[in-house]
């Protein structure tokens, strides 16, 4: 199993998370819907209570994201369990060291298609689950003796509810399709992400 801890920092240098944080609901640290008008309030503030409660949030979001995608069969490591400050999942990698990004791996042009159709089926598929990853890149896809798993899900948004889900899916697809193009894969990024 591999622990993926939260760090506080890294969340107040995300820029623009209002972008993400658009229609989705903030959780408690049970992964439940928050009520409490003292704590929804001190996300309005930004106190430094606020921030704690947002942190939870994004942590339980990621969480929630990656149990309804593992479910629904995209290929996401699978999620266990939360504890305070951390996620556990599924260790990708073998026994010297863990799954490198793809964007360090230097494909042949087969096998850069084949993986290819495999990360826009798993697009799909998300959408299909009303998920739209939000930064999407070859540096948030591990690739493993030919295999590969999309990690990185704090950001990911609902297309129905959030206003700039669009731009942002957009943005997921060129990105992906940018980096096969580097290894042989034409593509037409605009127009893939229209028809999805």
């Amino acid at each position: 199993v591999a622990g993926k801890v939260y760090r506080p920092r890294m969340f107040r240098s995300l820029k623009n998370d209002h972008l993400y944080r658009e229609g989705r609901e903030e959780l408690d640290e049970g992964g439940h819907r928050l009520y409490k008008d003292r704590d929804l309030k001190a996300i309005q503030k930004r106190s430094n209570y606020g921030r704690q409660v947002m942190h939870t949030s994004w942590l339980e979001h990621e969480y929630a994201t990656l149990q309804r995608l593992h479910a629904a069969g995209v290929e996401v490591p699978r999620p266990y369990t939360t504890g305070h400050n951390a996620i556990l999942m599924d260790y990708i990698g073998d026994e010297d060291m863990p799954a490198p990004p793809l964007a360090y791996i230097h494909l042949d042009r087969e096998e850069a298609l084949s993986l290819y159709q495999r990360v826009v089926r798993n697009i799909e598929l998300m959408l299909a689950h009303d998920r739209i990853h939000a930064d999407l890149s070859a540096c948030n896809i591990l690739y493993c003796e030919g295999d590969i798993w999309l990690i990185d899900f704090p950001q990911a948004i609902e297309p129905e509810a959030n206003p700039s889900a669009y731009r942002i899916f957009q943005r997921d697809v060129v990105r992906v399709c940018e980096y096969f193009t580097r290894h042989g894969v034409r593509s037409q990024p605009y127009r893939l992400a229209a028809d999805l």
